[in-house]
C-alpha cells in the first residue's frame, strides 16, 4: 500500500510538473500562523550551559548560541515560550536547565533539546503582596526566586514549586552559605517630618505638594537568615542578622564578562528596538518608528523588507544635529523618491535619504515652534504627510502661533489655521491643539487628521485646494446622543465604501460619506443586534479604548485596543470574526498601539506595547480580473502531512469560488475574502477528499466567469 501511495504521489507531481513551471510564485506563510519580530540588540545577561552553549537575554528576549556549529536559536511565543518580556535568566547546572522569569512572574524552564516547561502557579495565584521577582539564585537542583512578598523555591528537576516562604518583606537577593540561607531586604520607611513653611508672598498653594512635603522616605537595607535544616515556611524560623552581610551578596558576572565580546559579534536578527507605536506598510515594506508611547524614548526608524531590517543609523544623529535624537512620532516617504523620508519628532523634523540622516529642522531654521518659544526638546511635529503633488504637510502641536506648515521645493511656509489654535488649558495658554496626528488622504483627495488630546478630542478634514478645514469637535451619534467623557480621538481611516472611521477611548464611530457630502456632522455608532429573541442591539465595541483602525482588502475592520487585544469585525460590521489576546493567541500584548497590513500577502502587523508581531490573515489585495497569470493555489501539491488551509489568491472582490472533482462534481464552494479563498480540503459533508486533482472554478460577483486553476491532493 505504501508503494502504491508513493507511486500515485509521483504520478500526480509528474503530471502537474509542466503546470508548475508556468505558474510558480513565491509561497506565502500559512493562513492563521503568527510571527514575532523581536529585538535582540541590548545584551543583558549571558548564561553558559557547559562550554558549547550560551543562553543570551537581550532586549528582554532570549536566544541560544551553539559555539560549536555557530547556530542561533531564538525563543518566543510562536515556538513554545509561554509569555513575553523576560527579566531574569539563570542556568541550573545540576538540572541542566535554564530558568527564565517574566515581568509578570510567569516562569519557563528550557532544556538543551529546546523542550519548554511552564510553571504558572506564581503568575496565576492571587496572593497578598507584591509578586514581582527581583532576582533568581541557583543552588543544587533548585532555583530561589526573590519576590516582593518573600521567597519561592523551585525544584528544577521536578518542574514544580517545592516551597514558598511568605515573609511579608521585599526580598531582593538570596545566597546560601553552609547550612544557612541569607536574604537581603530593601524596605522603604516613611516618617513625618512636620509641616512645611509656605513661602512668603505665595499666591497659590498646591495642597497635594504640601502634604507630600510633610513626609520623607528612607531606603532601609537589612538581612535575615534561616537554617536549611529548619522549617523555613514558618516565618518564625528566620532571624534578623545583627552584623552586616553585604559582602555575601556579590553579583556573579563571570559568564557575561567571559563571553560578552563573542556575543557582540552575533547576529540573531530582528530590529534594534522594540518600539513600534507607528506602522505603515507601503512599497512592499513596513515603515516603523516610536509613535506616541507617552514616554520619551531614543529615536528610532526601522524598516522591514522581505525579512530584512534596515535600521536608520542613529548613533551620531545627536552629534550631527546638535540636539537630542528622541521619540519619533511619525514618518512619511516622498512619492517622487521613496528613499527620501521625513520624520516628525518630539523636538522637530528629521530628513533622511537612503537611511542616512540628512538634516534636522526646528525653530532655528524653519517655522516649527516650541511650546514656550524656547524649549529645544519640546517642538512637537506630531504629523507628517506628503500629498500626491509631493508637498509635505506638517502638524506642529502645542505651538504658540501656528499649527500647520507645508514644505515644497525646499521652502517651508506657514499655513494659518485659527480653528486649530484651541489649546487653552493650564499650563498651556493660546496654543495649537495638544496632539494633532494620524494624517491620511482619502480617495476624494481630502486630508484627515485627529487631535488626540484630552483638552479637545476632535477630527478634522482639510481641503488642500481651498485651504479650508472642517472641524468635528463634538461626537453626536445617529440617535442624537452626545458622547460624554470623550478624551481621545486616536485614529482615522477610510473604508472600502468611502466612509470615515475614527477610533476613540469610547469605541469606534463612523462618518458616512453621504453625511460628509451633505455637510452633516452626525456619526454612526454601529448597532449590532443581540439575536437573542429581543429587538435589542449593542453599540459596536462601545466603551473600548481604540488605538487604531485598519481596513483590509475584504473590507473588514481591525481594531487595536488599549488592554483588550485586537478585534476583527466583518465588512458589514455585524460579526466579530476574531478577538486576539495574549491569553488565546501569540499576540505580544493586550495593548496594541498600531496596525497595518501587507495586502499582497495578508500579513497583519501589530505594534504592541512590547514589540512587533504579525498574523497571516485570509484577505489579500483584490484584482479587477481573474486570469491564469494571477490566480493560483498553495500549497500545491497538498502532501499527506499537511494539516492547514489550502489558499487560492488573485481573485476579485466577493468572487464566487467552486471546488470541483475531476468528474465535475461540486466538492466545496464559497466567496473570496478580498482576493483570497480558503478551503480546508474537505467535501460538503466535512470529510477529507480523496487523492486526486481538483479544479478551482471562479466567477466575478456579477456572475461573469473568471478562470480555473488546479490543486493536486495526495492522501
Amino acid at each position: 500500500m505504501r508503494t502504491n501511495r508513493k507511486l500515485w504521489h509521483a504520478r500526480i507531481v509528474k503530471w502537474l510538473l509542466p503546470f508548475y513551471l508556468f505558474t510558480f510564485l513565491p509561497l506565502h506563510a500559512q493562513i492563521g500562523s503568527w510571527r514575532n519580530y523581536l529585538a535582540y540588540h541590548d545584551v543583558q545577561q549571558i548564561q553558559a550551559a557547559g562550554s558549547s552553549q550560551l543562553f543570551v537575554l537581550a532586549s528582554n528576549n532570549l536566544y541560544r548560541y551553539n559555539r560549536q556549529d555557530y547556530t542561533i536559536h531564538t525563543y518566543d511565543k510562536t515556538n513554545g515560550m509561554s509569555d513575553v518580556y523576560i527579566t531574569q535568566i539563570v542556568w541550573n547546572k545540576t538540572a541542566k536547565r535554564l530558568v527564565a522569569v517574566y515581568e509578570n512572574s510567569n516562569i519557563d524552564i528550557i532544556d538543551l533539546n529546546d523542550n519548554i516547561f511552564n510553571i504558572s502557579s506564581l503568575y496565576t495565584k492571587a496572593i497578598t503582596g507584591n509578586k514581582t521577582i527581583n532576582n533568581v539564585y541557583a543552588y543544587n537542583q533548585y532555583v530561589y526566586l526573590c519576590c516582593g512578598f518573600g521567597i519561592v523555591k523551585i525544584d528544577v528537576n521536578r518542574l514544580e514549586i517545592s516551597e514558598s516562604y511568605m515573609l511579608g518583606r521585599n526580598i531582593t537577593d538570596v545566597v546560601i552559605s553552609g547550612d544557612d540561607i541569607y536574604a537581603k531586604i530593601v524596605d522603604k520607611k516613611t516618617t513625618l517630618v512636620g509641616t512645611p513653611v509656605i513661602p512668603y508672598g505665595a499666591t497659590t498653594i498646591n495642597i497635594d505638594s504640601l502634604e507630600k512635603a510633610r513626609y520623607k522616605t528612607d531606603i532601609i537595607t537589612y538581612y535575615i537568615k534561616g537554617s536549611l535544616n529548619a522549617n523555613l515556611i514558618d516565618a518564625g524560623n528566620w532571624e534578623k542578622c545583627i552584623e552586616d552581610q553585604s559582602s555575601r551578596f556579590t553579583q556573579d558576572n563571570t559568564d557575561y564578562d567571559t563571553y560578552i565580546e563573542e556575543v557582540k559579534t552575533l547576529q540573531p536578527g530582528g530590529p534594534k528596538y522594540n518600539y513600534f507605536g507607528f506602522l505603515r506598510f507601503a512599497n512592499g515594506q513596513l515603515y516603523s518608528c516610536n509613535g506616541n508611547s507617552g514616554t520619551t524614548q531614543p529615536g528610532c526608524i526601522q524598516i522591514l523588507n522581505n525579512g530584512n531590517w534596515n535600521i536608520y543609523k542613529d548613533d551620531d544623529i545627536s552629534s550631527q544635529s546638535g540636539y537630542n535624537y528622541i521619540t519619533i512620532y511619525c514618518l512619511d516617504y516622498d512619492p517622487n523618491d521613496i528613499s527620501h523620508v521625513f520624520a516628525g519628532a518630539m523636538n522637530g523634523l528629521y530628513e533622511f535619504r537612503n537611511g542616512q540622516f540628512v538634516k534636522f529642522y526646528n525653530s532655528t531654521n524653519s517655522p516649527i515652534e516650541a511650546f514656550n518659544g524656547t524649549s529645544m526638546n519640546h517642538q512637537l511635529v506630531t504629523g507628517v504627510k506628503f500629498d500626491a503633488n509631493g508637498t509635505l504637510w506638517l502638524l506642529n502641536s502645542q505651538a504658540p502661533t501656528k499649527a500647520m506648515i507645508k514644505y515644497s521645493n525646499g521652502t517651508f511656509t506657514s499655513v494659518p489655521q485659527p480653528v486649530l489654535m484651541k489649546l487653552d488649558e493650564a499650563p498651556f495658554k493660546n496654543k495649537s491643539n495638544g496632539f494633532m496626528c494620524n494624517m491620511m488622504i482619502d480617495r476624494e483627495g481630502y486630508m484627515w487628521f485627529v487631535n488626540d488630546n484630552w483638552a479637545l478630542a476632535a477630527l478634522y478634514r482639510y481641503n488642500i485646494s481651498t485651504n479650508t478645514i472642517t472641524a468635528y469637535e463634538k461626537i453626536v451619534n445617529q440617535d442624537g446622543i452626545a458622547i460624554q467623557n470623550l478624551y481621545h480621538v486616536t485614529s482615522v481611516v477610510e473604508d472600502l465604501e468611502n466612509n470615515i472611521w475614527i477610533g476613540t477611548d469610547q469605541g469606534p464611530f463612523m462618518l458616512e460619506r453621504a453625511r460628509i457630502e451633505n455637510g452633516e456632522s452626525i456619526f454612526t455608532q454601529v448597532k449590532v443586534p443581540r439575536n437573542d429573541g429581543t429587538n435589542y442591539a449593542d453599540y459596536l465595541l462601545s466603551g473600548i479604548y481604540i488605538h487604531d483602525i485598519v481596513v483590509d482588502a475584504a473590507g473588514r475592520k481591525w481594531f487595536a485596543t488599549d488592554g483588550n487585544g485586537v478585534y476583527l469585525i466583518s465588512a458589514d460590521n455585524m460579526t466579530q470574526l476574531q478577538h486576539f489576546t495574549v491569553e488565546n493567541s501569540n499576540l505580544l500584548s493586550n495593548t496594541v498601539l498600531d496596525i497595518d497590513i501587507n495586502n499582497e500577502t495578508g500579513e497583519v502587523f501589530f505594534g504592541a506595547a512590547n514589540g512587533l508581531c504579525s498574523y497571516m490573515s485570509d484577505a489579500t489585495t483584490t484584482y479587477d480580473e481573474m486570469t491564469k497569470d494571477n490566480v493560483w493555489a498553495y500549497p500545491n501539491p497538498v502532501t499527506p502531512e499537511y494539516r492547514g488551509l489550502i489558499t487560492v489568491v488573485g481573485l476579485t472582490l466577493n468572487a464566487d469560488v467552486k471546488i470541483l472533482a475531476s468528474n465535475g462534481a461540486l466538492v466545496a464552494e464559497g466567496r473570496s475574502s478580498g482576493g483570497t479563498f480558503t478551503w480546508n480540503g474537505c467535501d460538503k459533508n466535512g470529510d477529507p477528499v480523496a487523492s486526486g486533482v481538483y479544479m478551482v472554478a471562479t466567477a466575478k460577483a456579477d456572475g461573469s466567469k473568471g478562470t480555473v486553476c488546479k490543486i493536486a491532493i495526495v492522501r
